[in-house]
């Protein structure tokens, strides 16, 4: 018995290991998803059609709110954005998280600095004191995926 428990362990985590190695070989969106604290994130990106793009080349900088920073939005508000006829907002703003291109927290170390976002607003970044977009803070940096870089928030940012 405990021969047959230890050999699937093993097996299971062979197997899950190329899968699991770093993340590089799941996409923003399959990262994301495996997380499991961005089930409403995932599911606006759904909403909007923004799938296909962040599982597209890349790269891609998203600063990926969890589930509790949509939580603390105004009690309805992530219900009225996933309405089909609230789509272009949603877009806006999902699109407003994401940065072209691979930016690692590194890179930006010690800099205060406004970026172009992928639905053309500019976002504050300031990270001369931990890393803040906007005013969220990035409570995890640098989780990577093949098509780019995940930084976590602590809060859902909006285009000005």
């Amino acid at each position: 018995m405990l021969r047959r428990t230890f050999l699937s362990i093993t097996t299971a985590a062979l197997l899950a290991t190329p899968a699991m190695a770093d993340n590089h070989s799941m996409d923003i969106v399959d990262t994301a998803v495996g997380a499991g604290s961005f089930t409403t994130l995932v599911a606006a990106v759904e909403a909007a059609g923004l799938v296909d793009t962040l599982k597209g080349e890349g790269p891609f900088t998203v600063f990926a709110p969890t589930d509790d920073a949509f939580a603390a939005l105004p009690e309805g508000t992530v219900e009225t954005l996933l309405m089909p006829e609230n789509k272009d907002q949603l877009t806006a703003i999902l699109t407003y998280h994401v940065v072209p291109g691979k930016v690692m927290s590194g890179d930006i170390a010690g800099k205060s600095m406004d970026v172009e976002t992928v639905n053309g607003a500019k976002a504050m970044v300031d990270a001369t004191d931990g890393v803040k977009i906007d005013g969220a803070s990035v409570v995890q940096a640098d989780i990577e995926a093949s098509n780019g870089v995940i930084h976590v928030i602590d809060a859902v940012i909006m285009p000005k």
